[in-house]
């Protein structure tokens, strides 16, 4: 882009910036029914607009339409529907209890407005992870400006549409462009950022925002370990599985990542993944339309580099490894025999490739999870309580699924989020509310009572020692 179309694009996106700034204050103050009015005029424009997602994100990677309504399109109305439900009790005052050395005191924290707010959001789900965050900030009475990714142009284009019928730009707007925008944004002191991406680019946002003192929530990735143990219902692992890691291509940071199969299992598991995958793509997925491309010639390159790597190391395709770079297709991809120190098995796929290793003991998959990074989800498949509970109390994770996977992302009832490399801070529900929002601290004393901080004030004395002494003790 040259330089002054640069310069052009960060005045906008500074006056944008300037307005929501000056409007902020207004719109914290906005009632819970205003709120919700805007929350029911997004959810009624994305529907209005469902046609034209599906449309885009066929021409930005051939998503499925089915796979759009699923993961994109319900995804978001759902949160807005549970956001309607929830909101007016969310932002009521919320009584705490008042100790007894502030006797004649009430407390109580106020949620309030962080002020502007920006959403980074990726390629992979780019309307579910736009419109999803914008439904929490909207909820918690900021002002927004969202930066869709690049890479889904089609997709950003319609969601502009959408956010300028929707919203005046004092409340929301939507920006478009590359690495020139995001950095032109990031320069600015938001009172919050929410990204979502991978860890690389998670510790860039972060960098920026302590410029600012911005708060922060990072939605971030990294390898999510499956297991299975020896008690498992093969079928079903199977099946529920296979359609957590190839829907979307493989391009799902909730995506299982690489898999540990007890090795007295591994034969029926293969067999059974094969089956289950031939059930849902056919016998070549390349000419079906139920299976989505990789989104990039430069993210094909980089799987397709793991899968050389891999093979060339002595890894085996126990299932697919066909690709075709005209089309951006690789194949539902199962691989054994990867070799631990592979570029595989060191960075997050977000691929159709799926790693399957043996083991004999559990602790070691114990051992091997716990020497990489948090991941962001883990799964556990298994009949064994003991063995579930080992594995939840000796491993970390953002969130995990037994006897599933992926699904836990679809409950707003639970935090949604990572841990260190796989993120910080929790979304979804109250969470997405609650990250979007100051929780303020109010005491209010309430009776003509003195209380320790109105005693103990200086001259000190031996009996106010004696106070403060059994106050140590027993309080």
């Amino acid at each position: 882009m040259p330089i002054q179309e640069v310069d052009a694009a960060a005045a906008t996106i500074e006056a944008i910036f300037q307005q929501q700034q000056l409007y902020h204050h207004q719109v914290g103050l906005s009632s819970a029914r205003e709120r919700i009015a805007k929350l029911k005029r997004l959810e009624d424009a994305v529907l209005r607009y469902r046609q034209q997602i599906r449309d885009a994100m066929w021409r930005d990677f051939h998503k499925p339409p089915l796979e759009v309504d699923l993961s994109e399109i319900y995804p978001v109305t759902s949160e807005i529907k549970f956001t309607i439900r929830h909101l007016r009790r969310w932002m009521r005052p919320r009584r705490v209890a008042t100790p007894l050395v502030l006797f004649g005191g009430r407390s109580y924290v106020l949620y309030q407005s962080k002020g502007v707010v920006l959403i980074i959001s990726p390629w992979n789900y780019p309307v579910n992870l736009t419109l999803g965050p914008l439904a929490s900030a909207i909820a918690a009475g900021n002002t927004a400006i969202l930066k869709p990714s690049e890479n889904t142009p089609n997709t950003s284009a319609v969601m502009k549409q959408i956010i300028a019928e929707t919203f005046d730009a004092r409340e929301v707007a939507l920006v478009e462009g590359g690495v020139e925008t995001s950095q032109a944004l990031l320069d600015l002191p938001f009172n919050h950022i929410f990204f979502t991406g991978a860890p690389e680019i998670g510790k860039i946002v972060m960098k920026a925002a302590a410029k600012h003192l911005a708060s922060v929530t990072l939605e971030l990735g990294g390898k999510s370990p499956t297991i299975i143990d020896e008690t498992a219902d093969l079928d079903k692992a199977a099946g529920r599985i296979a359609w957590a890691k190839f829907t979307n291509m493989g391009q799902t940071c909730v995506a299982p990542d690489y898999l540990f199969v007890h090795e007295s299992r591994k034969e029926e598991f293969l067999d059974k993944l094969g089956q289950k995958l031939q059930e849902f793509y056919g016998t070549d997925a390349r000419q079906t339309e139920d299976y989505a491309r990789v989104v990039n010639r430069r993210h094909f390159q980089r799987i397709k580099g793991y899968m050389e790597e891999a093979f060339e190391q002595g890894a085996t395709a126990a299932i697919g490894g066909q690709t075709d770079e005209a089309q951006a297709y690789i194949a539902p991809t199962v691989l054994t025999n990867v070799p631990m120190n592979s570029k595989m098995m060191a960075e997050e796929i977000f691929g159709p490739v799926l790693p399957v290793h043996t083991y004999h003991n559990l602790q070691e998959v114990i051992d091997l999870v716990n020497s990489k990074e948090k991941p962001l989800a883990l799964y556990i498949y298994s009949n064994n309580r003991n063995n579930i509970n080992f594995i939840l109390k000796n491993t970390r994770a953002g969130g995990t699924c037994i006897n599933h996977s992926v699904v836990h992302y679809g409950n707003p009832h639970l935090p949604f989020g990572g841990d260190n490399n796989s993120g910080i801070g929790k979304s979804h529900g109250w969470y997405g509310f609650e990250a979007f929002s100051n929780a303020r601290a109010v005491y209010k004393q309430a009776l003509p009572l003195p209380n320790a901080g109105d005693l103990l004030t200086a001259p000190f004395s031996r009996w106010k020692q004696k106070i403060v002494d059994l106050a140590i003790k027993w309080f």
